[in-house]
């Protein structure tokens, strides 16, 4: 990741944000959650290169700047808070990816941030409807919204969305998680089985109890 445009794209791929240049100048580009205007993403050119400056854990930021010379304390911010990333080409574009993420994690209590937390709880070998990925996430009524959030799925490798099928244990249709096939085929490899694409909720399901 070289430029400014890429860290902007993976910035506005997150749920609920939209971009801003609030200096009234232009090269100060900041992405915030749109429920609470917190910025988590700003991004400007210093020194012929382009900068992030990202929110994260006072230990996370610690780590970063150790493993990577290209991150340093925040800029103009809390440098106990606040790192300021190089786009130089030095830092892998998955780090910065994650970096954005959990920047964006810490400033958004969103419903959908709940929706992802609740299926990172979901155990291996085990499947959730998504009634109740709503319900873990506070709101029974929103089991609509867990497909919306999870078809937007910014970080599959750390969500599993694979594991979230219907009430009757019917998978996603074919469209989601890469193709024909592929969510059964990631529950298999998870150890769940599946027949006639559908899954044995009462052998499988899971309700965020035990």
């Amino acid at each position: 990741m070289r430029t400014r445009e890429e860290a902007l794209a993976f910035g506005l791929s997150l749920p609920d944000t939209y971009q801003e240049a609030p200096f009234h100048d232009l090269n100060w580009q900041l992405v915030r959650v749109k429920y609470n205007k917190k910025a988590f993403l700003w991004t400007y050119e210093m020194d012929g290169c382009i900068r992030l400056n990202l929110k994260g854990d006072p230990d996370t930021n610690y780590f970063w700047r150790k493993i990577y010379p290209s991150v340093l304390p925040g800029y103009h911010q809390n440098k106990e808070h606040w790192n300021t990333v190089l786009l130089d080409g030095t830092v892998p574009d998955e780090d910065i990816r994650r970096m954005i993420l959990e920047s964006y994690e810490l400033v958004s209590d969103s419903p959908t941030k709940r929706i992802y937390e609740a299926v990172k709880r979901i155990p291996k070998g085990r499947v959730a409807s998504y009634g109740t990925i709503a319900r873990l996430a506070g709101d029974p009524k929103m089991a609509r919204a867990v497909g919306n959030a999870l078809h937007k799925n910014p970080d599959p490798s750390g969500i599993p969305c694979f594991r979230v099928v219907n009430g009757k244990g019917e998978l996603a249709g074919e469209f989601a998680f890469g193709g024909a096939g592929k969510q059964a085929a990631l529950l298999e490899e998870d150890g769940v089985r599946v027949v006639n694409g559908r899954v044995d909720m009462s052998v499988y399901g899971w309700t965020g109890e035990d």
